[in-house]
């Protein structure tokens, strides 16, 4: 097993079974001696961001590696463009297979200003044109759906704790309520990609991963709800009537509800963990985070208190 990293050497549980390259991510080409002396079978790319990364990779590894394995995004399908404000058409029928129309609009992050250090050069579907292309070099593209669990930094599971922790109910618009995402739980999408790296017959396919079966997002709020025993429940609320800070910019015609049946066919994958026990783990793990952030914030305020008396 081989790992490129960037971070420190260490990995808690596989520091003696893993062998780590490090470098830069936008300079591949810097290892490639030493990749070659590895002669990696598969290789996973986790983060490509952009059309150069992609690129890249496909230069380093063709004629080295047999096959890659390639983390793309949901995002890809034209119905994301049209739930961003920008339809260059109706929305497309749901679920969305791997041949359902991608987007017609490229780079969109771009001019946003996002804390991210490739947003204005994303784009999933120039990465997927990039590896899909190169004959000498199989890949396997696997497009990721909402992915919530331990560790999650956008926060999908928090926004509806907060707000069940403030009232007895959760306002939304009737279009949102009814609005359909595919998501999938962290450890059941990382089984998922294993099973496209170890298995062979996953070469030059497209895979949609995620849950079987797509929550509305009033199920979704609701299913949160139970796994904290809330009490409270959704109203729906016209969208002049919402307040201002809950008011979301999407148009809600367009699902992002993909088809996985592809996956589940011609690898046999099926999740591990069920959404009741996933959604309990991952309110477990903000409820940890939570009380270690109080915890962090009370101590380093008892010591601002004390230097404060020290200085006095």
């Amino acid at each position: 097993m081989w790992r490129f990293s960037t971070g420190e050497p260490t990995v808690a549980g596989l520091s003696t079974i893993v062998r780590h390259i490090h470098g830069s991510r936008d300079a591949l080409a810097d290892v490639q001696p030493e990749l070659a002396r590895f002669k990696p079978e598969v290789v996973l790319d986790v983060i490509p961001y952009t059309e150069r990364q992609a690129r890249e990779l496909v230069q380093v590894f063709s004629g080295l590696a047999e096959r890659i394995v390639v983390i793309s995004s949901a995002d890809v399908y034209r119905n994301y463009d049209g739930f961003r404000g920008k339809a260059p058409a109706p929305p497309d029928p749901v679920p969305l297979s791997e041949e359902a129309p991608l987007r017609e609009t490229l780079y969109p992050y771009r001019g946003y200003g996002l804390p991210f250090e490739w947003a204005d050069d994303y784009d999933k579907i120039l990465v997927e044109r990039i590896v899909l292309g190169d004959a000498d070099l199989p890949a396997t593209v696997l497009r990721l759906p909402a992915v919530y669990g331990p560790g999650d930094k956008q926060n999908r599971i928090g926004v509806y704790l907060d707000r069940m922790s403030a009232e007895r109910r959760v306002q939304m618009t009737r279009e949102q309520s009814a609005w359909r995402w595919t998501r999938g739980y962290v450890e059941n999408v990382a089984t998922a990609i294993a099973l496209a790296v170890v298995d062979n017959r996953s070469a030059a396919r497209v895979y949609n991963l995620g849950e079987e079966s797509a929550l509305t997002e009033r199920e979704w709020v609701e299913e949160i709800g139970k796994a904290v025993s809330w009490a409270g429940d959704v109203v729906h609320v016209p969208k002049d009537d919402l307040p201002e800070h809950l008011r979301q910019p999407f148009d809600f015609r367009y699902e992002l509800m993909t088809d996985t049946t592809r996956i589940r066919e011609e690898l046999g994958y099926s999740e591990s963990v069920s959404r009741e026990e996933a959604l309990a783990r991952t309110v477990e793990w903000e409820r940890s985070r939570r009380r270690e952030s109080e915890r962090v914030d009370r101590q380093q305020c008892r010591t601002d208190v004390t230097a404060g008396r020290n200085t006095v």
